[in-house]
């Protein structure tokens, strides 16, 4: 019984951290938005050469920080990706 209510705790942990993530990308979704509005081309909404300085940094980071790189670069790359598709998706020519 003991492991389960160790469990629970850290699940409820978990779940406070979840909440802190998703107003996050409420807010990283804002911000796209409007970013999206200022990109005249198709073209201009994949840039490779930020999202490779993004990885670089979330990489030594993860190193810094004692995480493993494997993860986060993966979550960052889905974030990232998410939104080009997201921006592709909601494109309108001007």
């Amino acid at each position: 019984m003991k492991k389960e209510k160790k469990l629970h705790k850290y699940r409820k942990k978990i779940d406070i951290i979840d909440n802190a993530i998703f107003n996050l990308i409420k807010k990283r979704t804002k911000i796209v938005k409007n970013m999206l509005y200022l990109k005249k081309n198709k073209k201009d909404i994949v840039d490779k050469k930020r999202m490779n300085l993004i990885f670089k940094n979330i990489k030594r980071k993860s190193i810094k920080n004692n995480i493993d790189p494997k993860i986060t670069i993966k979550i960052w790359k889905s974030i990232i990706w998410s939104y080009i598709e997201y921006q592709k998706r909601n494109f309108k020519k001007k």
